[in-house]
């Protein structure tokens, strides 16, 4: 039998297509990195792109994310497209703080909010999970689909292995979380395949007054050298 070969590589193209994703790749990394410089702290929203304007949780990530950036300072990070991401940009741009979008390209087109005052475009979903996830002082989860269930489970497995520090994770909307804390602390927890430490590595909490509290009393990631203010380098901060 005659095998077709008219869409197989060469072994010079697998090496050149290898050499050009690679370098692709490191594009996105240094400058996603260059582009957080400019921010200091940051607290990251993840949610459903299809919670709707309307719904509950669309505007309590809204009012939640004001808050933080009221009473905190802080600039508020999400993926940059719609629902709950738009919710929390648009209660970021509303209270006069940095509204950040890291946005994805994808096959069908991407629909970017329009709540954004900075933003940065992405070709890979890895790239663009570690720059959500790479200097925000907290990560704040609300309800979801499949690409939020990733990026929570990526955050909790990094804060287990201590590949980060150890940030708070607030997941918001108790009656939708409570089917996976059951399952962390039922199907995983009791078959030992985690620890009880692990199960600590999340809380659900509803009140924003506690999870405003709880990252106002946190100390800054030891190794993000900026200020509150301005993301100016800050030479008194403890490095570990």
């Amino acid at each position: 039998m005659k095998e077709d070969t008219k869409d197989m590589l060469t072994l010079k193209e697998m090496q050149e297509t290898s050499r050009e994703r690679v370098h692709e790749i490191s594009n996105e990394f240094t400058n996603g990195f260059n582009f957080l410089e400019q921010f200091g702290r940051s607290v990251s929203f993840f949610g459903s792109a299809r919670t709707a304007e309307n719904g509950p949780y669309y505007q309590n990530a809204k009012e939640l994310s004001k808050k933080i950036v009221t009473e905190l300072g802080y600039s508020i990070l999400t993926g940059g497209g719609p629902g709950i991401m738009e919710a929390a940009n648009r209660g970021a741009k509303e209270a006069g703080g940095k509204s950040i979008g890291m946005t994805i390209r994808l096959p069908q087109g991407q629909t970017t909010n329009p709540y954004l005052t900075h933003h940065l475009d992405f070709y890979y979903f890895f790239a663009r999970k570690v720059c959500l996830t790479f200097a925000s002082e907290a990560f704040i989860f609300y309800p979801g689909g499949l690409g939020t269930l990733d990026e929570l489970t990526e955050v909790l497995t990094l804060i287990q292995s201590r590949k980060i520090e150890n940030v708070p994770v607030f997941l918001v909307g108790s009656e939708y979380w409570k089917g996976f804390d059951e399952l962390i602390k039922h199907s995983l927890l009791e078959r030992g395949l985690i620890d009880q430490d692990d199960i600590a590595i999340y809380a659900i909490v509803d009140n924003h007054e506690d999870i405003v509290r709880t990252i106002k009393g946190i100390p800054v990631r030891a190794w993000l050298p900026f200020d509150h203010n301005g993301g100016l380098p800050n030479e008194n901060l403890d490095q570990e």
